[in-house]
């Protein structure tokens, strides 16, 4: 049977609510180490040798046709790797092997066939399995062996069970909406320094806030009085995913003005440009102008 990623601790399809506590006891057993987010603001290799390795892991998933959980654990592997192991310079082969590693352990976790011939069809280095089963072993062992990740994931359940939603249909759509959140802010950094279980309760209230204003007070209360939430780690995290779910809409809304404006003149191309560069500066500023309407929101 595959790892499940909402049920780390029991390979039973059904939650255990009595892994609750386990869950939030063992969370920060499989974050990132501290020093990690320190790096990625002080020094610029770590930050463009992580997001190169997150963006392979996801051009992986989608030539691979892999399901975005395995991409997700094999990221998660990533983060803590490096934040656990000096990753040496001028070697760009290692940042290749890591991810290929990653994405194998993350393969197997789950019980997905894994080509290493296709995984390697267009990369400039080519690994054999031994070398491959090597990397593997150093970051099983970076990793404590601790490769049931205690992710965001796994505590969605937990707090969407408190929202007492009495449909299903509305259930599995808030569900939806905060997994597809979750996919596209796992390569934000800041994310970082929060615990899995900051990350879920937030993600589940960013998608409550958009799907079901009106009940969003009730939902904000409901996470707020676990006693397992830090309030100001859980206001923090939601600004940051807040940010996050903006700038993801509007590059997709400039992506879209793009794809359906054809400059038919100089001039015409020197107006979509001057758009361009004025909406750049609207998203930069979007995030500063709402802090305050979105501190009123969960405040």
């Amino acid at each position: 049977m595959d790892f499940d990623l909402e049920n780390p601790l029991t390979s039973l399809k059904e939650h255990q609510f009595d892994t609750i506590p386990d869950l939030f006891a063992s969370e920060t057993d499989h974050m990132p180490s501290r020093n990690l987010l320190k790096c990625l603001k002080t020094c610029d290799f770590y930050s463009s040798f992580r997001q190169e390795a997150i963006s392979l892991v996801l051009q992986t998933q989608y030539s691979c046709n892999f399901e975005p959980f395995l991409a997700y654990l094999a990221i998660n592997y990533v983060d803590r790797f490096i934040s656990k192991q000096e990753i040496p310079r001028g070697k760009p082969w290692v940042l290749r092997l890591l991810v290929i590693s990653c994405l194998s352990l993350a393969a197997k976790m789950k019980n997905t066939h894994f080509s290493l011939s296709n995984l390697q069809r267009e990369e400039s280095f080519i690994f054999d399995m031994q070398t491959i089963n090597r990397m593997e072993l150093l970051i099983l062992d970076a990793l404590n062996w601790r490769m049931r990740s205690i992710t965001p994931f796994s505590f969605m359940h937990f707090f969407i069970s408190s929202f007492e939603l009495k449909d299903p249909a509305l259930t599995q759509a808030l569900k939806d909406r905060a997994t597809e959140i979750l996919f596209q802010a796992h390569n934000e950094k800041k994310l970082l320094e929060f615990k899995p279980s900051i990350i879920a309760a937030s993600a589940l209230l960013v998608s409550s806030h958009e799907l079901f204003p009106l009940q969003f007070p009730s939902f904000r209360c409901s996470i707020s009085s676990c006693e397992c939430v830090n309030r100001d780690q859980l206001l923090k995290c939601f600004n940051a995913i807040q940010e996050k779910v903006e700038m993801v809409w509007y590059e997709s809304m400039i992506d879209t003005v793009s794809s359906t404006r054809t400059p038919l003149s100089v001039l015409d191309r020197h107006c979509i440009k001057s758009e361009s560069e004025t909406t750049s500066v609207a998203a930069t500023a979007l995030p500063e102008k709402r802090e305050i309407k979105r501190r009123k929101t969960i405040g």
